[in-house]
Order: C-alpha cells, then structure tokens, then sequence
C-alpha cells in the first residue's frame, strides 16, 4: 500500500520501504492479491503497522475478503524481516481485470522508483 492511502484510512505509517517477495506473482482482478508462483518476484511497501491499525483497515467494506500471509520481504536496502501480506482468500478469475486500477498502480511503482520492467508488468 502506499503511504498517502494509509493516511487516509487514518493509519499512520511508520518506517515505508521498498521491498519485494520472491515466489510470490501480483495478479490483479477487480482486486489485486499476490499468488504463489516460484520464481516470480512481486514489489511493494513494507510498512510497520499496529495490529489495531490492521483491523482498521482490513474490516473496512471491500477489504474484509483478504486474509494475513506470512511472507520473508525482502528490503531494497536493509535486511530481510518477516512480514504480513493480506492476500484474497480466492484468487481473481482468470478473465477478471481491472484496468484502472493496474493504471494506478504503475503510477504509484513508478513514483516509488521500483524497476521499470517490473512496473510494465503490472496490468
């Protein structure tokens, strides 16, 4: 997620960044959700939050279909720290896109200077 949404759920974000999971591939339905996939890599924000904070957020109308997964985040710079990644319960239809939302989404990669292969891929 990114910082500036955070904020407007009133969920402060402590210590952003960049970081990714391997094994893991960003699909993206009307929802996005990351997938096991062996060797595929997916980026994003690794950001510390209280547990009252991850309530707030994942109660929220829409969002209460994502479920916590362990995952090891692996920081562009800094060491690797165990993590929380909610992840939906079912994984999107095949034929499910939401093309907005992967604009979106490129935009922020793009903003936070994540590799730009990795930004192109996002649809």
């Amino acid at each position: 997620m990114d910082s500036d949404i955070l904020r407007e759920s009133n969920v402060t974000p402590f210590n952003p960044r960049r970081a990714y999971v391997d094994d893991f591939a960003l699909r993206i339905g009307q929802r996005a959700t990351l997938l096991p996939l062996a060797g595929a890599r997916a980026y994003g924000m690794l950001i510390a939050l209280t547990h009252s904070e991850l309530e707030q957020l994942y109660t929220a109308r829409g969002l209460d279909q994502y479920r916590p997964e362990a995952v090891l985040a692996r920081p562009l710079e800094g060491q690797s720290s165990p993590a929380l990644c909610y992840n939906l319960r079912e994984a999107p239809r095949p034929d499910e896109r939401n093309p907005d939302y992967a604009v979106r989404l490129r935009r922020v990669l793009s903003k936070l200077e994540f590799p730009a292969e990795y930004v192109a891929s996002v649809s």
